[in-house]
């Protein structure tokens, strides 16, 4: 199952079409706004990532589009540095993200679906599916803002119900928002620091969704991203990521170093 998954996305991701073409001036890679056609490729303490990005034809001259694929946690066992406990040789996650940026405003609308394939407390697999609003702040100075606000809906295989029972295949647990921001500081022409803090809550769903979705007896949790990116050439860089919360500490969370091409 994994491995018909794995091989599904690459292959619509080679099926891209060559959208830069098109696509005459080289974007600026440190904004979070930036639409662009792209291949990534990271390892990280869990295995590898890829990622594949396209930008597209809106149809709508102030408008750009750009959809995002990317496969976390590959091999993780041989190729990450986690305990086996945390690792496997299969995939951690997927995830899907559709932007639809409006350059007049610059601000924009996300779709993001991230796909769990670990278990949690509530169900085997899990599926996060938000709709959110970003808005790009005026610079101040070295500084840049993008807060964002959004809700989504949460689905799950086999999902544990309030009465103890499981579920048999998929179902929705229940609905959640968020709000957040990415926020930049630019060092110089090459350098830049990101953080990125998220809140999530849920709002609605099942009694075992609500109260410990985030955790026991955890109904929300606070998320952190912190980024390093060094700019290479226009076109290539070279990013370290590190992502931790609330319940596990900077040491203990995801660490990854990632290359990013722009084509």
């Amino acid at each position: 199952m994994t491995s018909y998954h794995l091989i599904t996305l690459i292959s619509i991701g080679v099926s891209f079409s060559s959208y830069a073409d098109n696509q005459k001036e080289v974007q600026d890679m440190s904004d979070p706004l930036a639409v662009y056609t792209q291949i990534g490729f990271g390892t990280t303490n869990k295995g590898l990532n890829l990622k594949v990005g396209q930008a597209y034809d809106t149809g709508i001259a102030t408008t750009a589009g750009m959809n995002v694929i990317e496969v976390k946690g590959i091999y993780g066992d041989a190729l990450g540095w986690e305990s086996d406990s945390k690792t496997t040789d299969s995939i951690d996650s997927f995830r899907f993200r559709n932007f639809s940026v409006d350059l007049s405003s610059m601000s924009a609308t996300q779709i993001d679906a991230n796909y769990n394939l670990n278990a949690n407390l509530v169900a085997d697999e899990s599926m996060d599916v938000s709709y959110s609003f970003i808005k790009a702040l005026k610079p101040m100075g070295r500084f840049t803002f993008y807060p964002l606000a959004g809700v989504g809906a949460s689905l799950g295989e086999n999902t544990l119900e309030d009465d103890g029972s499981r579920d048999s295949g998929y179902s929705i647990m229940g609905a959640y928002g968020l709000v957040g921001m990415y926020a930049k500081v630019t060092i110089n022409d090459k350098i830049w620091l990101n953080y990125n803090p998220f809140w999530l809550t849920t709002i609605g769903g099942s009694d075992n969704y609500k109260d410990h979705y985030y955790g026991l007896n955890q109904s929300h949790i606070l998320t952190h991203e912190f980024a390093a990116s060094y700019q290479i050439n226009p076109r290539m860089n070279l990013r370290y990521f590190a992502n931790w919360n609330e319940n596990v500490d900077f040491v203990d969370g995801d660490h990854r170093l990632e290359f990013n091409y722009q084509l």
